[in-house]
């Protein structure tokens, strides 16, 4: 018992290990929820340290607490901030479903350290009180679920965002200089009409863009948070004008657009705010999916595929056959991808799964929604610095493909009608010729108007004016 002190709680003592910051709720809660191997989030820890700064600084300004207890408060939160006490954190996600628990463990570590930095005895809970003084005019159900907002939020804006900015304009910069290479559409797999390989890749540019904009358009509801509702809601134990001083208090630290959410009994009943997020990460993650496998069918060969992108080799792809190299980024995007799709199933279940004033699947919610948020940033960084910077055209190829195709017939259809160019469409297919010559052998257009009429360059876009 030499390397644990007691600490105490409501329901009694709980030996606890001597050089830890936890107490006694923290300590009960990792015997009582062994459970898994994923952490509660390390930015649900700063979003609380935020949020603890926050309200020591409202409750201040209230004077719901002094000035001293304020600034020890303000001081280790600091800390946690800072990147010290991450050890102090050893929460699992699958905890009580209000996060109870966390919010106690981001409280007792609070009490704690005050402890230390004024000399006191580790579990004395003095001068800084776990309730009474870390969680003044809070409840974990309103604290946790403003949290979760602002982890989100900030992930996004932080890490998502940029990352796919950057994939984006990668992309364009590919379609620029790409803008004259003229290729084969392809439909139901099928060759198509002809456009070229920098419009295909706008289309890539401009799902990220629409994606950019839903997920702007999805953190509005985000930066509504619901802190000084408390227990339901309604605000009970808390201050007047305590919600919107420690929100303004969030906003001003986080420098990120935080205000108070219009209706708290909605914003702790429920998390549509978060689903529809969620919502938002999977369709990201649709767009990414479409654009991985676009390219790694497109590069697909050397010699036996379309093999019209060649893309950068970096490693080996297999044990037995020497020279094989696989497109291996494509693989790992849309494996993230199909992660944030499943996590987003999660999350809808969860947002569902709310009863009366509280929904119980808090960290279900986050986890999943912080997980997409991280494996789609960094399948997006991935993604550009290994394919898309180093992708480039197979002219030959790409060239081929266009001279045999037959759906160039296309542009004969409005001379010569559908039905005839369709039948030049099947006998140079039938008989492996050029689609000029089997127009030729079959006598429906001579080779001077074969010529004036099939310009695939002329079928890049809608038919000029009369």
């Amino acid at each position: 018992m030499n390397d644990f002190r007691i600490e105490r709680d409501a329901l009694g003592e709980v030996p606890t290990p001597a050089n830890r910051l936890w107490g006694a709720q923290t300590q009960r809660a990792r015997k009582n929820f062994a459970i898994g191997r994923e952490k509660m989030p390390p930015e649900m820890v700063e979003a609380y340290a935020l949020l603890k700064k926050a309200c020591a600084r409202a409750n201040a300004a209230l004077g719901k607490l002094d000035g001293e207890k304020a600034g020890l408060i303000e001081t280790v939160c600091d800390e946690i901030l800072g990147g010290r006490h991450a050890e102090e954190f050893p929460l699992p996600v699958w905890i009580s479903g209000s996060g109870t628990q966390f919010n106690m463990n981001i409280n007792e570590v609070i009490s704690n350290r005050c402890c230390q930095l004024e000399g006191t005895a580790l579990g004395s809970k003095r001068p800084v009180h776990p309730n009474d003084h870390a969680n003044a005019s809070q409840s974990s159900n309103d604290t946790f679920p403003s949290a979760m907002h602002m982890a989100a939020a900030l992930a996004v804006a932080r890490r998502l965002v940029p990352e796919v900015e950057r994939l984006r304009d990668s992309i364009t910069l590919k379609a620029a200089k790409w803008a004259d290479v003229l290729k084969i559409g392809r439909t139901h797999l099928q060759d198509a009409t002809p456009l070229t390989l920098g419009q295909e890749w706008s289309g890539f540019a401009a799902l990220l863009e629409d994606d950019l904009e839903r997920i702007d358009n999805a953190l509005t509801g985000v930066c509504r948070l619901t802190l000084g509702g408390t227990a339901v809601g309604a605000g009970a134990g808390a201050p007047k004008d305590f919600a919107e001083k420690a929100v303004a208090e969030i906003a001003a630290l986080t420098k990120y657009p935080f205000v108070v959410a219009p209706n708290k009994f909605a914003a702790q009943g429920s998390h549509d705010a978060l689903v529809h997020l969620s919502g938002v990460l999977r369709t990201l993650a649709v767009s990414l999916a479409k654009i991985a496998n676009d390219i790694r069918l497109l590069a697909c060969g050397p010699r036996a595929g379309i093999a019209e992108l060649i893309l950068p080799e970096n490693e080996p792809g297999s044990s037995i056959m020497p020279g094989k190299v696989n497109p291996t980024q494509a693989e790992a995007l849309t494996m993230v991808a199909m992660q944030a799709m499943a996590n987003d199933v999660a999350v809808g279940m969860g947002g569902a799964g709310g009863h009366l004033q509280m929904n119980v699947y808090k960290p279900l919610i986050i986890h999943n929604i912080l997980q997409s948020i991280g494996l789609l940033a960094d399948g997006c960084a991935s993604f550009r610095e290994h394919v898309i910077a180093g992708a480039r055209p197979n002219l030959a190829r790409i060239a081929q493909n266009v001279e045999r195709s037959l759906m160039l017939a296309t542009a004969l259809a409005p001379t010569i009608g559908y039905d005839k160019a369709s039948a030049i469409a099947h006998h140079a297919s039938a008989r492996d010729l050029s689609l000029r010559e089997a127009a030729l052998a079959l006598g429906l257009v001579s080779a001077e108007d074969f010529d004036r009429l099939v310009d695939a360059q002329k079928m890049l876009g809608p038919d000029p004016a009369d």
